[in-house]
């Protein structure tokens, strides 16, 4: 009997942010990748059931939430900055998770992106943690393509 291949799945902790315009960066969490199709009740005025109709209704994308630790490079809060000023830059975010050998192996693309919200470190006196700042991106698309 032939024995089966096995697949093991990819750590989730070897992973690249790329935001078109803005400084390379390192990211120490991404989250909201999120895809929705919301859905429509629909029901003809002469059925004599009492029933609903689920149609499609409009894509829906989550917003995106990248971490990272403070450092000097402000690229981030200076792309929100133009955002604050009435000046929305939208880019292109790809992301890309990477095997052991630090192959892509799976690539996410965001479309239309620009900053919508920007959470500054929580300080404590007595710890000795990472300074972390939290940047949420709203899109207009996401994109799962082969690397």
């Amino acid at each position: 009997m032939p024995t089966a291949q096995r697949t093991d799945p990819f750590l989730a902790g070897n992973f690249r942010v790329a935001i078109n315009g803005i400084t390379a960066t390192s990211f120490s969490e991404v989250s909201g990748l999120e895809a929705e199709i919301e859905i429509a009740d629909y029901r003809n005025g002469d059925e004599k059931q009492n029933a609903v109709r689920k149609l499609p209704g409009l894509n829906k994308y989550s917003n995106v939430v990248l971490k990272r630790g403070i450092t000097s490079d402000q690229s981030l809060w200076n792309w929100l900055q133009s955002a604050l000023n009435g000046n929305i830059q939208r880019a292109s975010v790809v992301i890309t998770l990477l095997d052991q050998a630090d192959n892509p192996v799976w690539v996410c693309k965001l479309s239309n992106a620009w900053p919508c919200k920007w959470t500054g470190p929580i300080l404590i006196a007595q710890s000795s943690e990472v300074a972390i700042e939290t940047l949420e991106i709203a899109h207009e698309g996401l994109e799962l393509a082969q690397p």
